[in-house]
């Protein structure tokens, strides 16, 4: 046996923990940022716990978390002190499906009240850590940005990056990586319940029964009606219909200059501070897209209080959006991690594991690019290079959806979810999963 004296031993050791610590390094990504907000309903029967159910959900963990406090709820009368339309949202109701004209003055009423709330600029100052307990001693910092971009902190010094070609492009790469791929999801979630089905179903019913006994003379279409009514009020239901309007936070180069040179100031600067509170059209946000999302045919097979029945269905529906959105909009795409590669005991390679699934959308015919993310501190600037296509592995996709588990769903006890190769080259850990074509990656 081989002994190693205890100095090479002792290096070994730093080598093993400095190999982990790449490992851990190299499953870091940039995630996109993301608000969600609720329209809420005060008049419903259902809209509390709709108000509940959401409150308790967490931003998507594929996203970072750029939650404004105190602006998670907009009421459907009025908004942060933000006065309303006299005619509040158009509403989707039981038997009333949204116009395309609706949904567009909803997603531009929605855009102005956010605007006028000035979420937009408190986005941004949550992005510089605009800190202080007063004007005079307020400062900005670029501590949030150095660790969402796992930027060094000389990129992000914004002092230094302004006397340098670097050091802006350092900025302009934060900007379009970071604040310019900033969300908020505003939900507007109405819904259907049994008992809605079920008074429509009787009414039809005995509407058909009276034709029926108007034509034989007998009493065999009111006996249906009943019959029909019976069995509508034992069913038990409840199905939301959720309308996600997606809003983008403004960042380009004119912005940006604007702010560092008016507003940012990593040192006391009660002037420089104040314009930018008092700055009411630099810091905006746009409507981009907007998703729909009902599931007529929505069963859950495990047994759930009324209260956490209208939380998985919410949490089911606005993820169901989200996934959509993030195909239809090409700044929204999801980002993830390689997580592992899976070999069997010859040591060959039979597939890639990623922490994603169905909540994310994925299904067996689903196509993603893997990519591998360079930054280069000379530049300042990030690419992203294509390096392999993959597709889920049949019967490996995990049911990580909101309470899949309790339900004992197929899939919900994996893992993760295994991809096998279809095209490309070398995969590694730590390369990123996009699912579709992303316009940002070069060959």
């Amino acid at each position: 046996m081989r002994h190693f004296p205890v100095r090479n031993i002792a290096i070994i050791l730093l080598l093993a923990c400095a190999s982990v610590a790449q490992a851990q390094e190299s499953l870091s990504y940039r995630r996109n940022s993301l608000a969600t907000v609720l329209v809420y309903h005060p008049e419903d029967e259902f809209g509390p716990e709709i108000y509940k159910a959401f409150d308790s959900l967490p931003i998507p963990d594929k996203y970072d978390d750029h939650t404004i406090e105190g602006a998670r709820v907009i009421d459907n009368s009025t908004i942060w002190g933000v006065q309303k339309r006299d005619s509040g949202y158009f509403k989707a109701t039981y038997g009333h499906q949204l116009s395309a004209s609706e949904l567009q003055k909803n997603a531009q009423f929605t855009e102005d009240l956010l605007n006028e709330a000035g979420i937009g600029k408190k986005m941004v100052a949550k992005w510089f850590g605009l800190e202080g307990e007063s004007v005079e001693d307020a400062t900005f910092n670029t501590r949030l940005i150095q660790t969402r971009g796992q930027y060094n902190a000389t990129d992000v010094d914004v002092a230094l990056a302004l006397q340098t070609t670097r050091g802006l492009a350092s900025l302009s790469d934060a900007g379009e990586e970071l604040l310019h791929n900033t969300f908020v999801l505003v939900n507007d979630i109405t819904y259907v319940t049994a008992e809605q089905e079920a008074a429509a179903a009787k009414t039809a019913m005995n509407v058909i029964g009276g034709l029926l006994d108007a034509f034989t003379g007998g009493n065999s279409g009111r006996d249906l009606a009943n019959a029909a009514g019976k069995i509508a009020d034992s069913f038990t239901g409840f199905k939301v219909k959720t309308h996600s309007y997606l809003y983008q936070l403004e960042w380009n180069d004119s912005i940006a200059a604007i702010f560092y040179q008016f507003h940012y100031t990593g040192t006391p600067n009660p002037a420089k501070v104040q314009a930018f509170l008092d700055d009411k059209t630099t810091y905006r946000l746009k409507y981009v897209a907007h998703e729909y999302e009902f599931d007529k045919k929505s069963v859950l097979k495990g047994r759930y209080s009324r209260t956490e029945l209208v939380r998985t269905i919410c949490a089911r529906s606005m993820d169901k959006n989200i996934v959509a959105l993030a195909k239809q909009y090409e700044d929204f795409k999801v980002k993830t991690p390689v997580y592992s590669i899976l070999t069997n005991e010859r040591g060959k390679i039979e597939g890639y594991a990623a922490k994603i699934g169905m909540k994310e959308g994925i299904t067996e015919s689903s196509k993603f690019q893997v990519v591998q993310r360079y930054y280069d501190p000379e530049t300042g600037k990030t690419t992203y290079k294509y390096v392999a296509t993959v597709k889920p592995k049949k019967g490996h996709i995990w049911d990580n959806r909101y309470n899949a588990v309790l339900e004992q769903a197929d899939g919900a006890t994996l893992p993760y979810t295994t991809f096998t190769k279809t095209a490309g080259g070398e995969i590694l850990p730590g390369m990123l999963l996009i699912e579709g074509k992303y316009r940002k990656v070069t060959e």
